[in-house]
């Protein structure tokens, strides 16, 4: 824009200045013994929001004259450009804050979902001052898409020029894309070495996270303490915290959602397992939205739940009639229960004996190192074995049988890694699914334990011929760029990728179902909310095949140690507990069994909280157990029948 004709003697409020290289709006101007002060308001990219001071006796202010600016006529083709400009013009202005349609998020890139439309609804409610909501649908039933629908209505209404969302890192690159590709929202991917470049760029004592109105960045990122200062001083239009399960307990995690949540209008917390089972940490995500919807009781009003939170599943009535074909139904899934071999069972026994039931003195970290054994001993006798070692390496603490105890779990480990009965099993899976190296078919391992995912990887390229790059192996040790390459590369229908052996780490946010709808869990995980978002990778919408979810579950005959089924019974138990909060939950194991009121019933028995109906005499001690009416997932019938005479039954 010209300028020179306009001075510092008739400068006024409103005029556009350009100081130290920056385009600035004045909004004050007075006068001191140093010649003319102005306070303004940054304009350009590196100082937009920005107030500053500047004096005519420091700083060559120049002045924008408005009269010079010359009209030039649009000589593109049908004028384009000027309708251009008009339109973008007509977008920029916001839309009326009590104004409930959606403007915007019908004409993105997607399929519009009428269940969809209804959650932006309710987060745009004119009723709800500040937008703050928890998008609970079940795993598979787009959340990103509502994320994504939510911040286009809210950038359509002026409501969104600073945008942050904070994702596991895993995923940051899919977020981005998917606000990119399908909504036309652009935002810039921080890492901790983006932020640091951008440090360098501004002034020490400028907020790097005022430099890009919208970012993304991963949670592992943003947590670091060095940044805490900085987000405490900085104010966002929305703050969007994918896999808000993750932000709970006395973690670094909840610390961050502490500093965000007051420090933004809108909040979308998004997660498709936000209750593990404990009300507590369902009731840290509610305090996050709306502190005076807990009580002191840690009780919720079931009224706040219905007005701050979306929860559907695959067989809402809303999602049922839309998503039709394009969601294959699960099939059963199968829990296979596999005795465990004599070496095993000599494992089991051990840790019984020394490290569970063996000192009742034990406490604290003593007592729960034992379950740590037994969790890394039902991952793999590899995985134990790598525990016991660490577990040496430290020797603080250890008393001298104690150290006997985890060099005897060590040598029988290495033992046990060639009779490992799961692994028998998971052979067995292998051969029904197809897989080997002139095969089509893929199909996604999971396992917790980094050192049981590379013994899983050797064994099975060995013993199925396959090639290196035919098994694929994810794990949280690899760097954001290494995890993503795979995941990018088991979506592709020309990758060479057949096995997927990952641990947790691939059970949030990412997408395995376009190629694959064969999943199996090498071991079970202690957590409710790991093993729903797990099953989540396959089974969800745009899924053509019927997923099917396989479960090995490994059986000691040590009475006292009941292995998984053990951990299987307690994560029943949290289900139930999600059950009552939510209304609703995710199958855990077993399919949702409707009403079958037209069969005959005797006697009943119990499994967990779950009431099963006897029937024809099948099982040795006692007649078998099959599901009885109700709404809840159930155990497969073949793990029951299994260990029904030890472990659950009673008349």
């Amino acid at each position: 824009m010209p300028s020179g004709t306009l001075t510092m003697d008739n400068l006024a409020p409103g005029s556009l200045v350009v100081v130290r290289d920056e385009e600035w709006l004045v909004t004050q101007v007075s006068q001191n013994r140093d010649g003319t002060l102005i306070t303004a308001q940054g304009l350009s990219e590196l100082v937009a929001g920005t107030t500053a001071q500047f004096s005519e006796a420091f700083d060559e202010i120049e002045v924008f004259d408005p009269k010079l600016t010359k009209v030039v006529a649009d000589d593109s083709p049908n004028y384009r450009r000027a309708r251009l400009w008009l339109e973008a013009t007509l977008r920029k202005t916001p839309l009326p804050v009590g104004d409930s349609t959606l403007a915007v998020a019908d004409d993105m890139l997607l399929d519009p979902l009428d269940y969809q439309r209804s959650a932006v609804r309710k987060a745009l409610d004119p009723e709800i001052l500040r937008p703050r909501i928890l998008l609970a649908d079940a795993v598979g039933l787009g959340k990103t898409v509502e994320i994504g629908m939510i911040l286009s209505e809210l950038v359509r209404r002026g409501r969104g020029e600073r945008i942050l969302i904070v994702t596991p890192r895993h995923v940051l690159e899919q977020m981005q894309h998917e606000m990119w590709t399908r909504f036309a929202l652009p935002f810039v991917r921080l890492d901790s070495v983006g932020i640091q470049q951008v440090r360098r760029r501004l002034p020490a004592t400028r907020n790097p996270f005022s430099l890009y109105k919208r970012a993304i960045i991963s949670i592992d990122t943003l947590k670091s303490d060095r940044y805490l200062a900085h987000l405490r001083k900085h104010h966002w239009d929305a703050v969007v915290i994918d896999e808000s399960h993750n932000i709970t307990g006395a973690t670094q995690n909840n610390r961050l959602a502490n500093v965000h949540a007051p420090q933004t209008d809108a909040l979308i917390l998004a997660s498709a397992t936000p209750h593990n089972g404990k009300k507590e940490s369902f009731a840290e995500l509610m305090r996050l939205l709306e502190p005076t919807a807990v009580g002191p009781d840690v009780e919720i009003d079931p009224a706040d739940i219905k007005r701050l939170v979306v929860r559907r599943h695959r067989h809402s009535p809303e999602v049922a009639s839309v998503v039709g074909a394009d969601w294959a139904e699960r099939t059963e899934p199968q829990n296979i229960l596999v005795p465990a071999s004599a070496e095993e069972n000599a494992i089991a026994q051990e840790i019984a004996d020394h490290w569970i039931y063996g000192d009742s003195k034990r406490t604290g970290a003593e007592q729960l190192f034992g379950w740590t054994l037994a969790k890394a001993f039902l991952s793999s006798p590899v995985a134990l074995a790598e525990t016991a070692k660490a577990r040496i390496k430290r020797a603080e603490n250890l008393s001298v049988s104690d150290t006997e105890s985890l060099e005897r779990l060590v040598e029988l480990g290495e033992k046990a890694q060639g009779k490992v009965r799961k692994y028998g099993a998971l052979l067995g899976e292998l051969d029904r699914i197809g897989i080997g190296s002139s095969s089509s078919e893929r199909v996604v391992i999971f396992a917790e334990r980094i050192a049981t995912l590379h013994w899983l990887r050797d064994r099975i390229i060995k013993d199925r011929k396959m090639s290196d790059g035919q098994v694929g192996v994810l794990h949280g040790g690899l760097s954001d760029v290494e995890q993503q390459e795979i995941v990018e590369s088991f979506k592709q229908e020309g990758s060479a990728i057949r096995v997927l052996v990952t641990g947790d780490v691939a059970s949030e946010g990412v997408n395995l179902h376009r190629q694959c709808h064969e999943l199996i869990h090498f071991d079970i995980p202690w957590s409710l909310i790991r093993i729903e978002q797990r099953n989540g990778r396959i089974d969800r919408y745009g899924q053509k095949h019927p997923p099917r979810i396989t479960t090995l579950l490994l059986q000691p005959s040590d009475e006292r140690f009941s292995g998984d089924v053990r951990v299987l019974r307690s994560l029943m138990e949290k289900e139930h507990e999600a059950h009552k909060a939510l209304g609703d939950t995710a199958s855990l194991m077993g399919q949702t069994v409707r009403s079958r009121s037209t069969r005959p019933r005797s006697r009943n028995c119990v499994i967990g909280r779950r009431r099963w109906w006897r029937a024809s005499p099948t099982c040795g001690r006692r007649p078998s157990c099959r599901p009885r009416a109700t709404t809840r997932p159930l155990i497969d019938r073949r793990s029951a029948l299994a260990s029904c005479s030890r472990l659950f039954c009673r008349t």
